[in-house]
C-alpha cells in the first residue's frame, strides 16, 4: 500500500530572507519571500511560520497567496532581529499540475546575519536561502 502513494517533490520553489531598506522607517529590515523559480504558476500557496528554540516559541503565523506566477516571488512577512536568534521554520504548501506539494524550509538560529548574505536569484537582492 505504501508503495502506491506518490509524494511529489518540490523543485525550484524556495523561501528566502532578504535584508532590504524600508523607506517608511528609513532602516534595513529582514523580509521573507516565497520564490517560484519554475515556469509554471503555483496556486493556493499557504505559508505557516514559527520560531523556536527549546522552551522559546513564537506565535504561529499563517499567510496565503492565491496565485504566484512562474519566475516570480511574493513577500510573506517581516522578521524582527530578535527572532533571528531562534530557528525559523516556514512550511509551504501549494498546488501545481493538479497536485498538492509541501516542503518545510528552515533558517537555523543565528545563521541569518549580514556576513552570510548572497545575491538571491530572481529577486536580485542580498539575502539568504532557507535549507
Amino acid at each position: 500500500m505504501k508503495k502506491d502513494i506518490i509524494i511529489p517533490v518540490v523543485k525550484d520553489v524556495h523561501v528566502a530572507i532578504i535584508h532590504e531598506f524600508n523607506k517608511e522607517f528609513l532602516d534595513k529590515e529582514w523580509n521573507v519571500y516565497v520564490i517560484n523559480n519554475t515556469a509554471e504558476t503555483i496556486e493556493m500557496v499557504l505559508v505557516v511560520s514559527k520560531g523556536y528554540d527549546g522552551e522559546k516559541l513564537t506565535s504561529t503565523m499563517r499567510h496565503s497567496i492565491t496565485k504566484l506566477d512562474g519566475k516570480s516571488y511574493a513577500k510573506v512577512e517581516m522578521v524582527q532581529e530578535d527572532v533571528l536568534q531562534l530557528n525559523n521554520e516556514f512550511f509551504v504548501t501549494f498546488f501545481a499540475d493538479n497536485k498538492l506539494f509541501e516542503k518545510r524550509f528552515i533558517f537555523e538560529k543565528n545563521t541569518v546575519t549580514k556576513a552570510n548574505l548572497t545575491t538571491i536569484p530572481l529577486i536580485e537582492k542580498d539575502g539568504i536561502l532557507a535549507k
